[in-house]
């Protein structure tokens, strides 16, 4: 466990397999990462890449499943993995919460937004119920919900995606969190809407002083929110580095293929650059990089090493780690030639 008291959160090695019928499905793979209290950390990658599922495990979601946890993780000093289910119950919705992808699954059809709200704030606070129904209209307030006194006795069918975005950041918020993993919080809604809840989460931020996780495939909403990102892919994080320095100075080649199929506005193209191919079955992973069977630039490795050999997770430059065969100067080079990162600004 670190000793910086500024780190809210700590994973060491990470790992979360699931049992299946086809076999034992690899969703994590020695994740290691930290949180600093009032920073947000982007975890991005494709669909299946285990963004969502490592979330889930430091929740303490995923016990009683076909799921086996294992690594380690510290909040607030506090150890979640193998600690007793209930003090983990304890601790979410009210030291740490987590705005689920799809709201209008995650809130309950048959009861109001009021009861829901009201619940959050009873499960964790010894107050009358007069004052957990304040609580809950306050929150809908400060998340910007119209007409509250309506909204709050109507149920989730009645809302927009918007709306119920916004009270789904309500009930994650409503006890004040130190902890907030966000998943997809901007996922099917238009891009106005989007802004709108992207200043929310920037200015409650600023308010509670609360550490973010977000988990997106959405480059874009990185660049406007995260102070660091984790790239992850085929279930084990490729690269770890400050949000200006995974812009400006990619370092490995799948998260050069993220960075080109983002439309450009300076660059005029018929289409976007898609990466080729399709990541790997998280049943059957290679044995050397995730990202072999995909990369364009694993004939540069001499021996067959990203066939034959797993890259570790090496620093690069300060705060900033990558996991490729390729040598600096060789990726170098490759950004220089294919223009990526700040060589074109």
């Amino acid at each position: 466990m670190t000793t910086n008291s500024n780190i809210i959160l700590e994973v060491k090695n990470l790992n979360v397999e699931f049992t299946t019928d086809d076999g034992v499905v690899h969703a994590v793979n020695n994740v290691s990462y930290t949180v600093e209290r009032g920073k947000t950390l982007a975890i991005v990658g494709e669909s299946g890449s285990g963004k969502s599922v490592s979330s889930l495990a430091i929740m303490g979601l995923l016990t009683g499943t076909n799921s086996n946890v294992t690594g380690e993780v510290f909040f607030n000093g506090k150890e979640l993995i193998g600690a007793d289910p209930e003090e983990v119950r304890k601790l979410r919705g009210d030291e740490m919460a987590m705005i689920f992808q799809d709201p209008l699954s995650a809130l309950h059809p048959y009861y109001t937004i009021g009861d829901q709200l009201i619940e959050a704030v009873l499960v964790h606070n010894k107050i009358s119920d007069e004052a957990a129904r304040e609580r809950a209209i306050e929150m809908l307030i400060k998340v910007g919900i119209p007409s509250v006194d309506q909204r709050i006795d109507e149920y989730p069918h009645q809302l927009s995606g918007g709306m119920r975005q916004r009270i789904m950041i309500a009930m994650a918020l409503i006890n004040g969190p130190e902890l907030l993993i966000a998943d997809e919080p901007t996922t099917a809604l238009d891009v106005t809407v989007q802004a709108q809840i992207l200043d929310l989460l920037r200015e409650l931020q600023k308010e509670f002083g609360t550490a973010i996780v977000l988990i997106t495939h959405d480059l874009g909403v990185v660049a406007d929110l995260a102070d660091e990102v984790l790239v992850m892919y085929g279930g084990s994080a490729v690269e770890h580095a400050g949000v200006r320095e995974l812009f400006y100075e990619p370092q490995m080649p799948y998260t050069w293929g993220l960075l080109a199929s983002l439309p450009q506005i300076s660059v005029k193209k018929e289409q976007l650059d898609p990466i080729p191919g399709s990541p790997p079955s998280l049943l059957n992973l290679p044995n050397g990089c995730v990202f072999e069977p995909r990369c364009a630039f694993k004939n540069q490795v001499a021996n067959n090493a990203c066939i034959e050999s797993f890259p570790e997770l090496l620093e690069v430059s300060q705060n900033h780690e990558a996991r490729c065969h390729l040598s600096e100067p060789q990726r170098l080079a490759i950004r220089i030639d294919r223009k990526i990162g700040k060589i074109n600004k």
